[in-house]
């Protein structure tokens, strides 16, 4: 059983150019590779995922795809070392998706982001018809700042105190990009 979209209709993989990267749609035999991947202490670092998530709360998200959003992982010689995603709204805001990117602790910096990213932003503007992508990214979180600033997203507010993390709270940035 396969969950999610494939990125391009006919084809279950695409390869972004990045030597031995490919992105395909997430399926429900991910779910230990998944899970192992949110558990990183970095990838965690960037979200609100408490530590030690189980298994279990992965197969909840793997069974309940959102129907009008995409869920893509990008994979390295076979080795799961992404996740990317948006999850459309509803109603008078279905012009409109919330974006969620992470990358393997061992593998920034190596053009995966760039090529989940990319592969989003694609399937956004060209099968969806997306108006508008929104994320929030912690404020010291320079490096993906930096990558969405390369996809043209903008800074749209500051939430100070936004979440705890190690220990303290941590500001966020809100950012969106426009197609035009």
């Amino acid at each position: 059983m396969t969950f999610g979209r494939d990125v391009y209709p006919g084809r279950s993989e695409r390869p972004p150019g990045s030597s031995g990267l490919s992105i395909r749609a997430v399926r429900s035999d991910d779910l230990e590779a998944l899970t192992a991947l949110v558990n990183l202490p970095g990838f965690r670092a960037g979200t609100l995922r408490l530590p030690y998530q189980r298994t279990e709360v992965t197969r909840r998200w793997l069974e309940n795809p959102d129907a009008e959003g995409l869920n893509i992982v990008a994979l390295r010689d076979g080795e799961l070392i992404g996740q990317a995603g948006f999850e459309r709204y509803r109603g008078r805001r279905a012009h409109a998706a919330y974006v969620g990117i992470g990358v393997h602790d061992d593998h920034h910096g190596t053009g995966v982001g760039t090529a989940l990213l990319g592969e989003l932003v694609d399937a956004a503007d060209n099968w969806f018809g997306l108006k508008r992508l929104e994320l929030t990214v912690y404020a010291d979180n320079a490096a993906a700042i930096a990558l969405y600033r390369k996809f043209s997203f903008e800074q749209e507010g500051l939430l100070r105190a936004y979440g705890f993390r190690a220990g303290a709270y941590a500001d966020a940035l809100t950012m969106a990009r426009l197609r035009t």
